[in-house]
């Protein structure tokens, strides 16, 4: 019991944190940019509350529905963009992956006893085919991100700096403020957010 639990609130605080910066890079991000990093922030929020431990709050029948109909919604728009390329296809995946847990976890909550992804209950169903073509892919998905993440080397040195003390320490000021407005721009904290939530999605997959 222990231990399924433990793992439900990690899986939990994974993808509210991941929700949580998709947030914030909206904040700091227009366009195609803006737009993908508001359907991770719904798909984080989603897996977030589908992790919730049984302890904590057992989800009525009905909330299978909504799920699957929130999350049917956003994979039409992620089709609708997908001529777009970039993330679309991948946001069109996952959508299309939280509808089919959403439909398998339903089916054996219709019946004497409910269950849930994130809740820590074996024997959910699901259609073996389907679940294994998606865990193939977000296996492939979080090996190809993990590669993208592994850093390169860094040339060091660089002209030096002109200016007396005061020169500098505006300069640096200025560094400083420009660093802390533009973190949640940066591209590898984006991918380091996808791939927690593709790591997180591998993990309800395998309880299926």
């Amino acid at each position: 019991m222990h231990g399924p639990a433990l793992s439900a609130w990690l899986l939990l605080t994974l993808c509210a944190a991941s929700g949580v910066y998709c947030l914030l890079r909206m904040r700091r991000c227009d366009g195609e940019e803006r737009r993908a990093a508001a359907s991770e922030a719904v798909m984080g929020f989603g897996m977030a509350a589908m992790a919730l431990p049984a302890a904590v709050l057992t989800p009525p029948a009905w909330s299978w529905a909504v799920y699957a109909a929130v999350f049917g919604v956003a994979a039409l728009r992620a089709l609708a963009a997908a001529r777009r390329g970039g993330h679309h296809l991948h946001h069109l995946v996952g959508s299309l992956a939280m509808v089919y847990m959403a439909v398998a976890m339903a089916v054996p909550a219709s019946g004497a006893q409910g269950a849930h992804g994130g809740h820590g209950a074996g024997g959910t169903g699901g259609v073996p085919l389907v679940t294994g073509a998606l865990l193939a892919y977000y296996a492939a998905y979080v090996l190809r991100s993990g590669a993208r993440l592994v850093p390169v080397a860094v040339t060091a040195g660089g002209p030096a700096t002109a200016g007396g003390p005061a020169t500098t320490s505006a300069r640096a000021s200025a560094s400083a403020s420009a660093r802390a407005s533009a973190w949640a721009t940066r591209p590898e904290f984006a991918r380091v957010c996808r791939l927690s939530m593709a790591l997180a999605m591998l993990a309800m997959l395998v309880t299926l």
